[in-house]
């Protein structure tokens, strides 16, 4: 392009050339130097946001039972809520339909997915203590009509205070999202995202799931609440919920600039082998700010780094599907 006009790649505006009365570059891109969209930054942006939101050629197998993840990790801030938002939003586009059972009394998953969730609403806490069902405190996200969402609210705080004297206290999640009480809702995926500490919460979200999905931030601290995690879920496999394993893991907040993140995921992946997804979800601005807008990440800016490895994630846990149903058939 030597000696051509010097024209803007994210643009495509000649500064030599006049605007209209807007300000508006009135001469395309393409007429320069066969500029294509595809190789501006807007232009990728937008190419990968139409991967993201219509993928094509992609068939994700349902599976033959409804799988019920609880997604866990007793350290706060390594991106479970954001981890569970962000997938069941994946699984979503890929046609399968996901319900999110927010068990966090902050509700962060609920704003996420631009649910309702405020004192009163029907929720998690209400049908703990069996108030309502299942049917009746499901919401639909407005972001998908393949996502749903049962919310939590702040009642949720004084739950494990009130479960603590209830009848068979440890199997009350399980009981409320039993296939018949799901009857009318045909969902592929369950998704239970847990506070960050082991109470009878989070013991109610193991007891209801076959599998745990275990974030885990690519930082120094990470590995050392993995151990306690660990055995504490063997306990509730040894007392509660024989079907219980980890089945995914999965590394976030990866920063690939520093050695430390590497060395954290090579520890991760030589413990936990092939459960650890092949997908690794970066640092991101973008996935940080899209729950300040009541949405996940790929609704907020589908085109992102962070939107794109969600989807990733997303596939390869749909994928690991079809192995199930043959180890079942």
């Amino acid at each position: 392009m030597s000696g051509g006009p010097a024209v803007s790649r994210e643009t495509g505006h000649d500064p030599s050339k006049p605007t209209n009365g807007d300000g508006v570059n009135p001469y395309p891109a393409s007429a320069y130097s066969g500029i294509s969209l595809e190789e501006t930054p807007i232009g990728a942006a937008a190419q990968r946001a139409s991967q993201v939101l219509h993928p094509h050629g992609v068939s994700m197998p349902r599976p033959n039972r409804r799988r019920v993840l609880t997604i866990a990790n007793q350290k706060g801030g390594v991106g479970k809520t954001t981890t569970a938002v962000n997938l069941a939003s994946s699984l979503a586009v890929l046609g399968l339909t996901v319900l999110v059972v927010d068990l966090d009394p902050q509700g962060n998953a609920s704003t996420a997915l631009g649910v309702p969730h405020h004192s009163g609403t029907p929720s998690s806490y209400e049908l703990l203590i069996g108030e309502v069902t299942a049917a009746e405190a499901i919401q639909q996200s407005p972001h998908s009509d393949r996502l749903y969402c049962i919310p939590a609210t702040i009642d949720l705080a004084g739950a494990e205070i009130e479960l603590v004297s209830m009848v068979a206290r440890e199997g009350r999640l399980k009981t409320a999202l039993a296939p018949a009480a799901l009857a009318g809702v045909d969902v592929d995926f369950i998704l239970i995202d847990c506070p960050p500490s082991l109470g009878l919460l989070t013991v109610n979200a193991m007891v209801a799931a076959q599998e745990v999905l275990i974030p885990i931030q690519c930082e120094y601290y990470a590995l050392e609440g993995v151990g306690q995690l660990l055995r504490n879920i063997e306990l509730v496999q040894s007392h509660l919920n024989p079907d219980l394993h980890v089945s995914t893991v999965l590394l976030t907040m990866y920063d690939g600039r520093t050695k430390l993140a590497d060395q954290v995921a090579e520890e991760v992946r030589k413990h936990f082998g092939d459960r650890v997804l092949r997908a690794v979800i970066p640092r991101s601005v973008k996935v940080s700010e899209a729950p300040g807008y009541g949405m996940t990440v790929l609704d907020y800016d589908p085109g992102s780094r962070g939107a794109m490895s969600y989807l990733d994630a997303g596939r390869e846990l749909a994928a690991r599907t079809a192995t199930m149903n043959a180890q079942e058939t």
